[in-house]
């Protein structure tokens, strides 16, 4: 029995479409299920379903509002992934969890490897790297997955952001100078459920996945109305006229040659992902 948290979010609501058919294998909670800042209540349905694995997609992610919301940040990415971790390790389960590109932001600029250091920078960032430390510490079956740039045809993201604003105006200014790869959850769950089929062979520790190829948010977005015909001018513009309460990476492309490897994964180009992403929107 699989326990899938943040089951309503991005990621969550795709694992949930890519297991219906199994769903009896699964249980997946969201914030109205479950609390995962209660120890408690984990040991609890912990001990109802002996989850074998738990697959944390649960995260605080509004990255400005961190900034004032910290307490609140630092309960859901960090505490609570302790929480999830330590009693899934209690029950001799695999951990697997979510983080981000964010927990590098260094001035690195090729591709970032999981060796790479981590300096995050604001405290989205830092409850995110204190989550990971937190869950290597206390559970060795633990699986680190840092993404970024996550998007899909459910809830808040980049790509449905602009299409809404492509649709409503003429134009838009996007910032250019902010280097990365997209991830379409598609992708990412399907790598996920892979990676648990190989129970017999998983390794853990900390791996990067997005998917292949690089680009700026202004590529994206071009890409994004190229792909959609929408009649939308795109000005490029530097990080220093759109700014925000807590920093962005400048470079956050992922190297993902040891999950390539390790789980013999093959990742899509991000623009062939959009392509599939975009015929649900």
């Amino acid at each position: 029995m699989i326990l899938i948290t943040g089951a309503n979010g991005q990621l969550g609501q795709t694992l949930r479409e890519l297991t219906k058919a199994d769903s009896d294998n699964y249980i997946y909670t969201d914030k109205e299920d479950l609390d995962i800042t209660d120890k408690e209540a984990i040991n609890a349905i912990f001990r109802k379903y002996k989850f074998t694995h738990c697959i944390n997609c649960a995260a605080y992610t509004a990255v400005d509002k961190a900034e004032s919301e910290r307490t609140t940040a630092r309960a859901i990415n960090a505490l609570a992934v302790r929480h999830l971790a330590e009693v899934a390790q209690e029950n001799n389960g695999i951990f697997i969890h979510i983080s981000s590109d964010y927990v590098y932001h260094n001035t690195i600029n090729r591709p970032l490897r999981e060796t790479d250091p981590t300096t995050p920078t604001g405290h989205y960032a830092r409850t995110k790297l204190e989550g990971d430390l937190q869950a290597l510490s206390v559970n060795p079956k633990t699986i680190i997955l840092r993404a970024s740039w996550v998007y899909s045809p459910y809830g808040n993201n980049f790509v449905k952001t602009m299409l809404r604003l492509g649709r409503e105006r003429d134009s838009l200014n996007i910032v250019s100078d902010q280097i990365g790869a997209p991830t379409y959850t598609l992708d990412l769950a399907k790598a996920i459920l892979k990676i648990i089929r190989q129970e017999n062979e998983l390794q853990f520790g900390v791996f990067n996945y997005s998917n292949e190829g690089i680009c700026s948010w202004y590529d994206f977005a071009k890409a994004i109305f190229d792909i959609k015909k929408i009649d939308c001018k795109i000005n490029p513009i530097p990080s220093s006229e759109y700014p925000t309460p807590a920093p962005r990476p400048h470079y956050s492309v992922l190297d993902k040659a040891k999950i390539k490897k390790t789980y013999t994964l093959d990742i899509p180009h991000w623009r062939d992902s959009l392509n599939h992403c975009l015929t649900l929107l």
